[in-house]
């Protein structure tokens, strides 16, 4: 070589099996060390902190001599026998980003013999590691929390525990690539065991704040170029109020919210006690959609057949509802001879309604006024209540000044009840324990879709609410782990068949349309 050329950087060879256990030693007796001889810490919580990032390197080295293992086992002749790949680099090196920290190790890099394509990593196929640089476990962190906090916190979190995290932009992008088994998981997955005698499903509704088209064109458009000077956060928000002009004052009644309702339906069955007696909750799911009210009442129908009520059964099935008729039209036809039960909540605001319009809010005589009715709700004599109320209508003057706000809300309610007698039988499910209020969904509702999506400041779109809602729903049902491991087994089959790069994706599940 002459003396004008030169020499190609050296190769970096990897660590040896007995290398790599070697500074597990060294690093583990290093950390004994600093807890019996080092001078300390001057508290407790300084040592904590001292010891945690001193545990991360040990386990960098464990994870390292573990992959270092499985590469030196693997045998590619499947690959370049029986799927006809040759070997391009025997030791081609990458970093993965672990719970420990990150990792370099080295595996196998082959390429088709013939008609060119995608190379293939067999060590990767083999464990499940996607192109995402990041671990499952990781990943499947990331998100978990995603379903709790914003992704900004999320990520803030994760390096509180891990010492570095993933990006925010990184954890939203896992997040909509989950979302595609997590929709599928439901359908799919493992069922409970040990059910109830009765299944109950009930069904509500909950709004999401979306980006209006204003806000999507104004988020999707160019950048505006601010005028160089201070940069710092007060000051540069009060350039672009400056530059954006007075936003224009709500009137009353007006609405920024630009609500997307999510349908909600919550599946449990109850089992019947020694005493008699309905007890329950039992394998309580959380089912949400922004997608058709029609997917979640299809989901609905599947999950019941899948947990041993399918059509025609001779078990009772109960739907508790809000008293929407085109909702009870449906049900009636996917639940044929299931007890369709109006929440008793809907027709008690119904009956409050009426007593505000004779007396105080708030007064003794309201309340005793109202009771007196709820208990013929409560014993299902719904008939003699409509009676009751058709003799409040006859009393009120056809003519006199204000009645005829009275007239018009007496009728509307007087309505509403008659459109749903049979829906309030609540003497016969009372005594037969059944359920007679829909609290589990509207609880779920609250906590579910409020509690993360409809937070002061936030603006959806409503294929990635879908995302983070699907997520969620998995994560309240206490099925987190278990669905981790389901799409693993998943993606491992994807690998295998050369399909499945990486978790992320920048396209947001598409919401399911009505069939």
């Amino acid at each position: 070589m002459s003396a004008g050329q030169s020499s190609p950087p050296a190769v970096a060879c990897p660590p040896t099996p007995d290398a790599l256990r070697q500074q597990a030693h060294q690093r583990l007796d290093e950390i004994i060390a600093f807890c019996l001889t080092a001078p300390g810490p001057p508290s407790f919580l300084a040592f904590e902190a001292a010891l945690l990032g001193l545990l991360r390197s040990p386990g960098c080295v464990l994870i390292q001599l573990f992959l270092r293992a499985r590469h030196d086992r693997l045998d590619t002749a499947a690959w370049t026998e029986g799927r006809g790949y040759r070997v391009a680099d025997p030791a081609a090196g990458r970093t993965l980003k672990t719970s420990c920290g990150p990792v370099p190790y080295v595996r196998a890099f082959l390429l088709p013999r013939r008609g060119g394509g995608p190379g293939a990593h067999p060590l990767d196929v083999a464990l499940g590691l996607t192109r995402d640089a990041y671990t499952p476990l990781v990943i499947g962190w990331s998100c978990r929390l995603a379903t709790r906090v914003s992704f900004h916190v999320a990520s803030g979190l994760g390096g509180m525990f891990l010492g570095a995290a993933p990006p925010a932009s990184a954890i939203e992008e896992w997040v909509l690539g989950l979302a595609r088994p997590a929709y599928v998981y439901p359908s799919e997955g493992p069922l409970p065991g040990d059910e109830g005698e009765v299944p109950v499903i009930e069904i509500d509704g909950k709004a999401a704040p979306t980006a209006t088209p204003q806000e999507l064109a104004r988020r999707r458009g160019p950048r505006v170029r601010h005028a160089v000077g201070c940069r710092c956060q007060r000051h540069r928000g009060r350039a672009k109020r400056q530059q954006r002009g007075r936003k224009p004052r709500r009137k009353e009644g007006d609405k920024s919210k630009n609500g997307r309702s999510a349908t909600l339906v919550v599946m449990y069955t109850l089992r019947r006690g020694e005493d008699g007696r309905l007890h329950g909750p039992v394998n309580k799911k959380v089912f949400g959609t922004f997608g058709a009210r029609k997917s979640a009442l299809r989901w609905a129908r599947e999950q019941a057949t899948r947990r041993g009520f399918p059509p025609g059964t001779d078990k009772t099935v109960q739907i508790v509802i809000d008293g929407e008729t085109c909702l009870e039209q449906r049900l009636r036809r996917l639940f044929r001879g299931a007890i369709l039960t109006l929440d008793v909540r809907h027709a008690q605001e119904k009956l409050w309604e009426v007593g505000r319009l004779f007396h105080r809010e708030g007064s003794a005589e309201l309340t005793y006024w109202v009771e007196g009715l709820e208990e013929l709700l409560y014993k299902g004599h719904v008939r003699g209540l409509l009676q009751r109320l058709e003799q409040v209508m006859r009393s009120v003057s056809p003519r006199g000044p204000g009645t005829k706000g009275k007239r018009r809300v007496l009728k509307q309610v007087i309505g509403y009840l008659e459109a749903r007698v049979r829906l309030m039988d609540y003497g016969r499910w009372r005594a037969d324990d059944l359920v007679i209020a829909s609290g589990v969904v509207e609880g779920a509702a609250r906590y579910v879709v409020g509690e993360r999506l409809d937070n002061s400041g936030m603006r959806w779109i409503e294929e990635r609410a879908e995302a983070v809602l699907l997520l969620r729903c998995v994560e309240v049902n206490g099925d987190w782990e278990a669905f981790m491991r389901w799409s693993q087994e998943r993606r491992s089959q994807e690998l295998e068949r050369g399909q499945t790069g990486r978790i992320r994706s920048r396209t947001p599940t598409q919401l399911p349309e009505a069939a």
